[in-house]
């Protein structure tokens, strides 16, 4: 490659590019100060740590999130993850904080700012489900799991969009809207507790609360890198929860940190006697999450590969979940491949929701105070939903009998399917099967999402953990899904942990980074100028962090006297360099291409997701002028790590 000087700079605000201020050294790095204390990325840890030393306060933390989704949420990427947020969160924090400097710490969530989804009950807030028909349903009482959230001390910061009533997992809603992908908001979250998800990976929250029926927790959980645990059912009461099938539905957090997680579980842990299937944790010992989390945790254990849940999967998805189970093993695991003949015969017919919704939400109206509405019938009737619904709703509202042929045949295929289950973990000496959460990458808004191992956990009831298994070829979040026996739920969290410190597999999403003095960080011009030949390449960027864009305006100018020598630039692209397994520049590939031969100027655009914005944060992309000497560029400068 022909090397050829350059200059590259960083311009502010209205300069131009020959101002004298470009060319100032350190003018790359001169961003102003960010506060004292960042919620970003923070674990619950980190924020207690900082309660405790002084640092921060419970306002001052509400005060953050709520600036990041004042930024983030309705507007910048425009995520939508929230439905309402909370009017008491702040003197609910300064309640706490009171508390606090009195002397009286409650627990690890004492103070720290938690997001619900909508279908949670809270005594204080609108709970909707997503639905139009819902938006001024007030309750009477506060879910059971949310009273023990607020006798620990967490604060609800705001109520999440599902998809509606919980019925799908592309998370839209006739209240809500369409929730985004924190890490591509051009494409879905999952669901149902995809609001949840966007909001905790893009840190609107410490931890959030989702609800699983048929893997509403952990796909959501494997599109935005987090950890998500289907507890064994019957173990968190469902009681105060909208529900969508009562004998899937479940609660459970999402969390970036696996001992976040724990916190959460063990905190709204507890037998109910309002959730009759609660009495089968009532005279077992307490099951102790944060208690379990050792860093060998993985040493000894077998772990099954389930290969009927690897057919019609994405390669790359593939790929990313074989490489987290060999990084188990070097963890300690014995990890093998284990075939189950008949699988698709013993799951088959297994599926309780659509014979229960209808029933189940009739009750739950009937109990939860003045609901707008009393059936699934009369919001259809009233057109009260989002149109992607109403298939759904009207097969749901088919059911003729609570106890129906059809129901008791799902529920006695459910007992059978869990008994083979259990056969086979036991016959195989397996500790866990190990899956994709999810055989298909996050789909564009408004396509079907396919591809779900959701039906295995939820209709045994046996507990699976999705944990973050890396990132695809396009930079999206891939999950590993770890299912066990009944009441291993704290040994598979313990996996979780072992895994997670084995080497991180979590980033933090690029559309929402750091707040600048309360605000997203303003759009950032680059000015890039360089000789190719005869020619000068210029290029002038306009990096857009929180809109994942980099804007562009390339121009090629000639000499007077030598004008002609323009037709000797082919192409002027961006490329990126990929980093190979020892974190040396690898292979580079063409990202976007500016100009091509005949053309002196243009402008456009490039999206900066998944890949291509990891790349421009390593500072592995660069400009590359190609001309008419052969393959090897005329001349090829980086672009900076941002």
């Amino acid at each position: 490659m022909r090397k050829i000087a350059a200059v590259l700079v960083f311009a502010a605000a209205g300069a131009t590019a020959g101002s004298a201020a470009l060319a100032q050294p350190g003018a790359l790095s001169r961003v102003p100060a960010r506060p004292a204390f960042d919620v970003t990325e923070a674990s619950i840890t980190d924020l207690g740590r900082a309660l405790t030393e002084g640092r921060v306060t419970s306002v001052q933390l509400v005060d953050a999130y709520l600036a990041r989704i004042r930024a983030y949420d309705h507007a910048g990427p425009a995520l939508n993850t929230m439905i309402r947020t909370n009017p008491r969160a702040r003197t609910d924090a300064a309640a706490l904080d009171a508390e606090r400097k009195a002397g009286r710490v409650r627990g690890p969530m004492h103070g720290i700012p938690i997001v619900l989804k909508d279908n949670f009950d809270t005594r204080d807030m609108i709970t909707t489900g997503g639905s139009l028909a819902l938006a001024t349903h007030r309750p009477t009482r506060d879910a059971f799991v949310v009273q023990k959230l607020r006798e620990a001390g967490a604060i609800i910061i705001g109520k999440t969009n599902l998809h509606e009533l919980a019925a799908g997992i592309t998370s839209i809603s006739s209240l809500g809207g369409q929730t985004l992908n924190a890490y591509d908001p051009l494409r879905c979250p999952g669901g149902s507790s995809g609001g949840t998800s966007s909001a905790v990976a893009a840190n609107f929250a410490a931890i959030g609360w989702g609800t699983d029926t048929c893997g509403s927790i952990r796909i959501p959980a494997a599109f935005a890198s987090l950890f998500g645990l289907r507890p064994t059912q019957g173990l968190y009461s469902r009681d105060g929860i909208m529900p969508l099938s009562l004998t899937q539905d479940t609660p459970g957090p999402l969390a970036r940190t696996v001992r976040d997680l724990a916190i959460g579980l063990d905190i709204t842990a507890g037998s109910d006697p309002n959730d009759p299937q609660t009495a089968i944790a009532a005279n077992r010992p307490p099951l102790r999450f944060q208690d379990s989390l050792r860093t060998d945790a993985l040493r000894g254990v077998r772990i099954g590969i389930f290969r009927p849940y690897f057919r019609d999967v994405e390669a790359d998805i593939a790929d990313s979940v074989r490489a987290a189970a060999n990084a188990m093993r070097a963890l300690g695991a014995e990890v093998v491949e284990v075939n189950m003949a008949d699988f698709d015969a013993t799951i088959a017919d297994s599926r309780a929701i659509i014979y229960e919704t209808k029933f189940d939400l009739v009750d739950y109206f009937a109990r939860t105070g003045e609901a707008p509405v009393r059936s699934l019938r009369e919001i259809i009737d009233r057109g009260l939903f989002d149109r992607q619904l109403e298939a759904r709703h009207r097969q749901a509202d088919t059911a003729t009998a609570r106890n129906s042929e059809g129901h008791r045949r799902a529920l006695a295929r459910q007992q059978a399917l869990r008994a083979r289950m259990i056969a086979f973990l036991d016959s195989a000496r397996l500790d866990a099967i190990a899956y994709p959460t999810i055989g298909q990458r996050p789909v564009l808004v408004g396509a079907p999402q396919t591809a779900s191992s959701c039906a295995l956990a939820a209709q045994t009831g046996l507990p699976a953990i999705s944990i973050p298994a890396g990132f695809t070829n396009d930079g999206l979040p891939t999950g590993v899904e770890l299912l066990g026996r009944p009441f291993s739920d704290a040994r598979l969290v313990a996996f979780a942990f072992a895994f997670e410190q084995g080497g991180p597999r979590r980033k933090a999403p690029s559309v929402t980074p750091a707040l600048v003095n309360g605000r997203a960080p303003a759009a950032r011009p680059l000015v890039l100028t360089t000789k190719a030949g005869a020619n000068t390449v210029t290029v002038r960027f306009s990096l857009d962090v929180v809109q994942g864009e980099l804007r562009y305006d390339a121009r090629v100018a000639a000499p007077a006297a030598a004008a002609a020598a323009a037709s000797d630039i082919q192409a002027v692209v961006i490329r990126r360099w990929d980093a190979d397994p020892s974190g040396k520049a690898g292979a580079r590939r063409v990202t976007h291409r500016m100009l091509g031969p005949e053309m002196a100027s243009a402008n456009g655009r490039m999206r900066l997701i998944g890949a291509d914005g990891d790349a421009l944060r390593d500072g592995r992309l660069t400009v590359a002028v190609f001309g008419s000497a052969g393959a090897e560029p005329l001349a090829e400068v980086k672009i900076p790590a941002r």
